[in-house]
Parts: structure tokens; sequence; C-alpha cells
């Protein structure tokens, strides 16, 4: 088969992205300023992103969503923005998945209360490499896909499995992980390493999976660390690139070991309007970048602007835009000292 384009299988959310005015203590009350729906989770943040910075790639996706309202929502935006949906299924037996992103007016900070719902469902299954036409299989999220994250007695876990055959099939593989407070990163992230081509996660996830402190007690970031947490990803099995992100700047190996940093843009006062979206727009940048055949040092860049858009709009794929906007972008806003 030729391939082309780029196909991502994972979580569909409908968000209720919800501004206030503080996060209260349990208890306690908070003001809901405004609410404004969007979509929501790997899928549709990354694939919308793509559709946004592009029109011309061929994009597809794979999950499953319920057969309700939010499900309708998503599917109709995404083939709004001419992604194939052909690979959606759409089933009754759980509710689309949706999540309440709690936003706080003046810091952007947020956090979700979130419904896994229909996403638990998607399995190998779903996976038809013989209809999959893309050349790049980006999945999202390890930790929140309940059948992709089940034990595997051959390949450790069922999405481990998956990666081994888009590989067999001629795919490149790149893989995003969700931010959760548990143990689990060490059991079931490993697996799918040795399968993956390309990793792009934040620095809580990559902390998590090498055990490999990110940041000190006072949470600022551990620069000496970011290289031996690259190192110890690409040990762990990734074929081509290991990338970290994070507030302050993002960090890389690339196919020949050569550590890259690439500092975060200096975004003036009042720029964020919140930052639900912003690690998708980030992996968003580096997927273009792998589709294009540009090198690691444009991926970092292109994947800082596409984040630092992404926080000018309060939903999660407002903010994006044109490559050639990200690219101005880049070079006209000032870099953050690191």
């Amino acid at each position: 088969m030729n391939r082309n384009g780029i196909a991502i299988g994972g979580n569909i959310v409908f968000d209720y992205v919800k501004i206030i005015d503080s996060y209260p203590k349990q208890g306690n009350l908070s003001t809901i300023l405004s609410i404004q729906r969007s979509v929501g989770g790997a899928l549709p943040n990354t694939l919308i992103d793509l559709a946004k910075m592009d029109g011309d790639i061929p994009l597809e996706g794979i999950g499953v969503a319920g057969c309700d309202e939010p499900g309708d929502f998503v599917i109709d935006l995404l083939k709004k923005h001419g992604i194939n949906t052909d690979m959606i299924i759409r089933q009754d037996k759980l509710g689309t998945s949706f999540t309440d992103v709690m936003t706080v007016q003046s810091t952007g900070d947020r956090t979700f209360f979130h419904f896994r719902g229909a996403n638990s469902l998607l399995d190998i299954s779903h996976f038809d490499f013989n209809r999959i036409k893309a050349d790049i299989l980006h999945v999202g999220y390890a930790l929140l896909l309940d059948k992709l994250d089940a034990y595997d007695p051959e390949y450790g876990t069922v999405l481990a499995h998956t990666f081994f055959l888009a590989q067999c099939s001629g795919m490149k593989t790149s893989l995003d992980v969700v931010s959760e407070n548990s143990d689990r990163f060490s059991k079931i992230v490993p697996p799918s390493l040795k399968y993956t081509d390309y990793c792009t996660i934040n620095e809580v996830e990559a902390s998590l999976i090498t055990g490999i402190p990110a940041r000190d007690k006072d949470e600022k970031l551990i620069l000496d660390n970011m290289k031996p947490i690259c190192t110890r990803l690409k040990q762990m099995g990734i074929g081509h690139w290991a990338v970290v992100h994070a507030p302050e700047g993002a960090f890389a190996l690339d196919d020949s070991n050569d550590f890259y940093i690439q500092p975060s843009l200096e975004l003036p006062a009042g720029y964020i309007k919140g930052t639900v979206g912003a690690g998708d727009a980030f992996c968003a940048g580096v997927l273009y970048c792998i589709y294009k055949g540009w090198d690691i040092k444009k991926a970092l860049q292109i994947g800082t602007a596409a984040a630092a858009s992404c926080l000018s709009e309060p939903g999660s794929t407002d903010g994006m835009r044109d490559i050639d906007s990200m690219e101005k972008l880049f070079m006209t806003m000032p870099r953050r000292k690191l």
C-alpha cells in the first residue's frame, strides 16, 4: 500500500470548558463566569490542529463515540475540517466521553473532571491496517484507554501489540500519554516504547515513566535532568525522537542521540486565555514536521509556536492557525530565559 497522511487513534472527548473566578477548597464555592463547548482528547484536538495548520494533509481518525449529541458534535466538527471519520465507531453501550474543564480566569490553570465513556472500548480490533491509508499513526492517550492499556502476554500491553502491527504494515508510530497521579506509568507505558518511533510527552509524564525527577521540591524545572530523562526514554526503545515539553521549554534527543533545547516563547501579560489542548497542539506541530520530513530542531520550534497559539483562546483548538502563522509567531516572539 502506498501510504500517505496522519492517522490518530485514541480519546474522543466532548469538553465543557468552564471559566471560573478561582479554584475553591473542598466544600467551598467558586463562580462560573462562562461556559464554552469544545472538542477534547488527543484525536479531535490533534487532528483539528493539523487540519488548521495545513488543509492538504490526509487525516484519519480511529476511535469510539456514543450514539448521542456530544458524539454528533465532535464528528460533525471533524468532518467540517475535512477529516476522515469512517473508522470512528458509534455505539450505544456507553455515552461519548466528556470532561468538565475548570479554568481559572486569572491564571489559565485548569483542572479536569473526566468521564471515560466510549473511549474505554477502543481496542486493537478497531485498527484495521488494510483500511488505514496514513503512513504515521499517533495514539493518545496511553493510561486513559482501558482496552489498549490492558495486559498482553506477548507484547506487554494491547497498545504495544497495536504499534507492532502498525510498524509491520509500514507505518511510523507516535505516542502521547496522559498526566495522572498513579504508579501505572512504569507498568503500562514502557512496553509500547519498544514499538514507538516518536514519543512526545510532558515533563511530568516523562519523569513518572523514567523515575528521574523533572522538578525539585519547589516545583522548579531541573534542567540538568532533562537530557538524562530523554536518554532514558530512548534507552527504553524509542526508535527516533524522544521529545519532552514543559511550560519552560522543550527538550529532545534525535536519531543520533543529539540533544536539543528549545525555550518557550515569552508571552505578554493577558495573552493566555486557557491552557487546555496546549500539549496536543505541541504534538500536532511535531507530527506536522515528521510528516514534512523536517528535522527535530524545526519540530521543536513549530511545536512551541503551536502550543503558544493554542494558549491564546480558551478552547482546545480555537487558537490554532496555519503553518505560515506558526512560523511567523515563532520568529517574532521573544524566548523565555532558561
